[in-house]
């Protein structure tokens, strides 16, 4: 199976041509109700940033084939990670508790990279293209899914040992997996518009829900203490799935009220579990990463 389109619908160009250029290319955009700062460096699209080092950084990983380590009080570029990868990086993540992250690619490579020094610390070759990556919150497991054969792999943060395979786990492309905060089951979501939970001490799927989404689910996330689950759509929508009380299992998911105008990317709750940000494909991806994405049409803030 080809890898999914990450640009489901067309839109238009991001607001940047209008903004003030500064040294390093990074410019302000004020089309906005709150000031947007884009950082330009990459040379293609963005498929993942997030912040970290405490929000003094951003990193950001790219079709260019690299990753970069932003400084956000300065908007410049710390770090570059490339020579790796040969194609598109899907996603990038944080090893906590360390100076370490992880990179996978549709290249079938798995890396591991030092944050300071930017060497290679391990990588590792799959049976199929990479799309999805994440770490265990206690900074020991990392996760990532394979497609075509719609696999999940679980490995050692510190080594890239392959400690766990999941074959078959889904019908379809597996568009994000992640571990909840207790570091004890994995969820996964896909294009076949179906979540599960997989955990580790049983090795088993325990929970398996066909969703009431209209398109592929394009991400999910966890509240802080685990016992619900968002998950983002092209559908245009999302939905808060109930672990712990069960309610999903005759009535659905919960369906969150204002929605997008376009299909919704990815989902991201605050560290307290009250709100959460969610950015949409009403803009074309851009090849450098908003600093804010709150817009009247690209995000939305729930509460």
């Amino acid at each position: 199976m080809t890898p999914i389109n990450p640009d489901p619908l067309s839109g238009e160009d991001p607001p940047g041509g209008g903004g003030e250029e500064e040294e390093g290319g990074a410019g302000w955009s004020w089309g906005s109700k709150v000031p947007v700062k884009v950082l330009k460096a990459h040379s293609d699209a963005i498929t993942a940033a997030r912040l970290c080092c405490n929000d003094r950084c951003i990193l950001s990983c790219s079709s260019d084939c690299s990753a970069i380590l932003w400084d956000v009080e300065s908007f410049q570029p710390l770090r570059t990670f490339t020579g790796v990868h040969s194609r598109t990086i899907t996603e990038c993540a944080l090893i906590p508790y360390s100076n370490r992250m992880v990179t996978v690619s549709w290249d079938k490579k798995m890396v591991a990279w030092d944050l300071e020094t930017g060497h290679v610390l391990w990588q590792m070759k799959l049976d199929g293209l990479l799309t999805s990556c994440s770490c265990s919150a206690d900074g020991r497991l990392l996760v990532c899914a394979v497609d075509p054969q719609n696999s999940v792999y679980i490995c050692s943060a510190s080594s890239g040992q392959m400690l766990h395979h999941i074959s078959n786990h889904h019908r379809s492309t597996i568009t994000q997996c992640c571990f909840d905060p207790q570091s004890q089951r994995v969820a996964s979501v896909s294009a076949d518009k179906s979540i599960k939970l997989w955990d580790l001490q049983a090795q088993t799927t325990t929970v398996s829900i066909s969703s009431n989404h209209g398109n592929v689910i394009s991400d999910c996330c966890f509240n802080s203490n685990g016992h619900f689950l968002c998950t983002a759509s092209w559908d245009k929508t999302l939905k808060l799935w109930d672990l712990q009380g069960g309610q999903f299992r005759s009535q659905g998911g919960t369906t969150l009220q204002r929605g997008h105008e376009g299909s919704v990317s990815c989902c991201v709750l605050s560290a307290d579990g009250e709100t959460f940000r969610t950015p949409c494909w009403c803009r074309a991806p851009t090849t450098g990463p908003w600093l804010c994405g709150m817009c009247p049409r690209s995000a939305g803030l729930w509460s």
